[in-house]
Parts: structure tokens; C-alpha cells; sequence
């Protein structure tokens, strides 16, 4: 309060008192992010896209956004083919060279599935239909083709296709993922791939090594045939169909393999399981070119199908050790006595071992040893071939007829083959290769001289 015209007792102490209203006032201390705003200066509650004029929505997923918004594109890409050919809109051009004609519904291959999309449709000046460039690029189904194929063989059955895919924006509507349509793509595509697969020319392959063995599909019997070639590379050949492996099949696959350029006077070792029917065909094929190693891991398993299973681990570890011996002669002597032991008791497992004996120690005749050996010495690296065939089929749960099943072997040799290494020993292949000469050349001295004395 000011009397007489003198000073308010404020200025008498020597203090100032702001006036301030009766509002909070505003804290200081915090920093500007609490209201949303950057150091920019830029809102933090609105995110503006790179893109021209697209908002992200924080409730969409990328991928919805990158394919709603090239669907987008791809629509201005349609409507500029569609300028070149007809002009600009509402303006009448005398070097046109067709008019537009509306939209219709199209489908593109995308994801896996088929979408529809709205097509622009144009018609040259004389009336007919004419393709825009794009579409045609857009609109092939080779991609949809593979994309089947590359998910059944990933153990995506025909039912599970469509679930297995990623889902789309409900705006967007697509097709050809039932069933009945998976599995007429994935025949088409494997029927082509067998046709193919089983007509590669065999010329220019020198292949010292056969290995052939069955492998069952359902009621069927896949007959293939695997090379190894002199650095040790391994080739599928071919697969006949058959019921058993009876020799009118191997006969039927060895006429294949010759008539796209296998060559048949060469010296040439066959790793077989023993069944009779593959081993007449052989010899009936190839004759004295032929030389024969029977697998010993099917040797052992059929003896010990004779014996009692108290008497199997010992059976096993002699027959093994009688391999080991490191000479034809040595190993034979010590089969036979093993044989000889069994005789009383076990005769059948005796006539076993005695059965195709001498073809159970060819590679042990051909000097061979190490991994080459190991390798040589059974049919493991074919049955290594077919445990990834019945890894590929085993969601087929019932084959309808020989095509099927053959389709469904030859699909999976084809992909097993691109996982091939060469085999173990490969080194040692010239030493395989100089010996079959040389007990080739043997056998048919041998034959020549009991020509002589008859």
C-alpha cells in the first residue's frame, strides 16, 4: 500500500514480487519428450513413410503393407502399357494403336497361390483381344509350379499346402491351394522332371563300378542303378519298375542303361545284394566283363536268419574277422570252417555262408584296401541313396499304380544327387581300375584254355 505518494513497503526492504497468476506452473525439468515432440521438432504420435503418400499403420505387419502397395505399382505399371498402346485419356490420338476396353478379373502367381487382380483389357482397332506386356511377364505359373514342388518335398502334404503358406489381407482373394489343385502341379512338374531325368544320355561316362539294389514303394520294387566313375564321383543311372527283383526287370533296366550309351565291353565291378535274378541278368548282359562283389552286410543277414539268437554276435564277429584276413585264400579257409561248425546243428546257416562265397571276397581278389574297400565291399552307398528316397516319400500313404511310384523315386534321386560326394577311397579308384584288367584278362585265358582242352 503506497501512503501520501511514498514508496510500497516492497520497495522499501529492497525485494520485487512478481506477480504470477493462479495457475501450476509449468515444470521445467522435463524434457520435451514427455509431450511427444523430438528434438526436431518432429510429432512422435504420426510416423510418415518414405513412400509417397503412405501412412504405416502401427497395427499393419510389413509384409501386408509391401503387398498391398505393390499391388498398387503393379497397377500403374498395367495403366502405363495400356497409355503406350492407347494414349492419354479423353484425347483422341490418330496414332493409337488399339482402345481401351474395360477391366476384367485376372490371376498372378504370388506367395504360392494364385490372386486375383483387376485387369485393364484393351482391343487392337480391328476388335481383337491384345495382351498387355506386363501381364504377360506377371502371369506365367512356372513360379507357382516350383513353389508345390519345393513344399511337398519339404513334407508339406497336399492337404497342408494352403496352411502352410503365409496368410493374405482379407481385401485380397486367391485360389489354387486346395488340394486337387497341389497335387495336378506337383504331377505335372514331376512328370516332366522323370521324362528328362530318365532319358540323360550315358555316353562319355566311364564307369568301373555298378552298384544295384531294390528299394519297396508300397507293392512295388524300384530296380536302381548307381555308377561310380574312375575319380570316384557317383552318378544315379536309372530305376525300372517291377514287383520283385526278378531278372526280366534287371534285364529291363541294364537294355535301358545300354541304349543310352552305357558301354558294355568294359571291365566293370557289380555290387549286388545276391538275389539270383539281378545276378543272371548280369550275366546274361555284360558276360565275362562282368565281375561280381556280393554285399556282405546281406551275406551276414541272411546266415543269422538261420541261427538262433543266442549264436548271432558270435557267427557275426567270425565272419567278420574271416574278411579282415587280408587275402582271398586265408578268408575263404576260415568261412569254411566257421561253415563246418555250424554244419550239425545249423545246416542251412552253413549252406548260407557256402552259397556265393567266392563273390563275397572279390574285392578282397582285387587287392583292394582302406576306405576303397570298406566302401566296395557292400551296397551301403546305394541303400544311403534310398534312405533318402523314403525320407522324401514318406508322406504318400498309398500309391496308385507304377507311374506314381516312379515319379515319387525318381523326385527324390534327383534331389538326394545334388547332396553326392565321392565316395570314401576315391583316391585308390586307379588301383581298382588296373586290377579289374587285370582279372578280366585272367578270366578269359583261363576260358580260352578250357575251350582248347574240350
Amino acid at each position: 500500500m503506497k501512503v501520501d505518494g511514498g514508496l510500497r513497503p516492497d520497495e522499501i526492504i529492497g525485494l520485487h514480487i512478481k506477480q504470477e497468476t493462479t495457475a501450476v506452473k509449468e515444470n521445467r525439468t522435463k524434457s520435451d519428450r514427455s509431450k511427444g515432440v523430438f528434438p526436431s521438432g518432429r510429432s512422435a504420435s504420426t510416423t510418415e513413410s518414405r513412400l509417397p503418400g503412405v501412412i504405416l499403420d502401427g497395427h499393419r505387419a510389413l509384409r501386408e503393407l509391401v503387398l498391398v502397395n505393390g499391388l498398387r505399382i503393379f497397377a500403374e505399371m498395367l495403366e502405363e502399357d495400356r497409355t503406350l498402346l492407347c494414349g492419354p485419356r479423353h484425347r483422341p490420338s490418330p496414332d493409337r494403336r488399339a482402345y481401351r476396353h474395360g477391366h476384367d478379373d485376372g490371376n498372378l502367381v504370388f506367395g504360392g497361390r494364385k490372386i486375383r487382380v483387376k485387369r485393364p483389357r484393351i482391343r487392337t482397332l480391328e476388335g481383337e483381344e491384345l495382351e498387355l506386356p506386363t501381364w504377360r511377364r506377371m502371369s506365367a505359373e512356372d513360379p507357382l509350379r516350383e513353389r508345390v514342388f519345393q513344399q511337398i518335398l519339404g513334407g508339406v502334404s497336399s492337404r497342408g499346402y494352403d496352411a502352410s503358406l503365409e496368410p493374405l489381407p482379407d481385401e485380397i482373394a486367391s485360389r489354387a491351394t486346395r488340394r486337387s489343385s497341389v497335387s495336378r502341379r506337383f504331377i505335372a512338374q514331376t512328370t516332366e522332371q522323370t521324362r528328362a531325368f530318365l532319358s540323360r544320355s550315358l555316353e562319355g561316362l566311364d564307369l568301373p563300378v555298378i552298384l544295384v539294389d531294390g528299394t519297396c514303394l508300397g507293392d512295388y520294387v524300384m530296380l536302381v542303378a548307381m555308377g561310380i566313375d574312375a575319380s570316384g564321383e557317383k552318378h544315379i543311372l536309372g530305376v525300372a519298375v517291377g514287383t520283385t527283383e526278378s531278372e526280366q526287370a534287371c534285364r529291363a533296366l541294364f537294355r535301358n542303361l545300354i541304349e543310352r550309351g552305357l558301354v558294355v565291353e568294359r571291365a566293370r565291378l557289380f555290387v549286388i545284394d545276391g538275389g539270383k535274378g539281378l545276378r543272371k541278368a548280369i550275366r546274361t548282359t555284360f558276360g565275362a566283363w562282368a565281375v561280381v562283389q556280393r554285399c556282405q552286410i546281406h551275406k551276414l543277414r541272411n546266415v543269422v536268419g538261420h541261427l538262433p539268437k543266442h549264436r548271432h554276435a558270435w557267427v557275426k564277429s567270425a565272419m567278420r574277422q574271416a574278411w579282415k584276413l587280408g587275402t582271398e585264400a586265408k578268408a575263404k579257409h576260415r568261412l569254411l570252417q566257421i561253415a563246418g561248425q555250424l554244419e550239425a546243428e545249423h545246416p542251412d546257416a552253413a549252406a548260407s555262408i557256402k552259397e556265393g562265397l567266392d563273390e563275397t571276397l572279390t574285392v578282397i581278389r582285387l587287392g583292394l584296401g582302406g576306405w576303397l574297400l570298406k566302401t566296395l565291399r557292400s551296397t551301403n552307398p546305394i541303400e544311403n541313396l534310398q534312405g533318402a528316397i523314403k525320407r522324401i516319400v514318406r508322406n504318400v500313404k498309398r500309391w496308385r499304380g507304377g507311374s506314381m511310384a516312379l515319379r515319387w523315386c525318381v523326385t527324390a534321386m534327383a534331389q538326394a544327387q545334388k547332396n553326392f560326394r565321392r565316395v570314401k577311397g576315391h583316391r585308390e579308384m586307379p588301383q581298382l581300375v588296373a586290377a579289374l584288367e587285370v582279372l578280366i584278362t585272367k578270366e578269359e585265358n583261363l576260358l580260352d584254355k578250357k575251350e582248347q582242352v574240350a
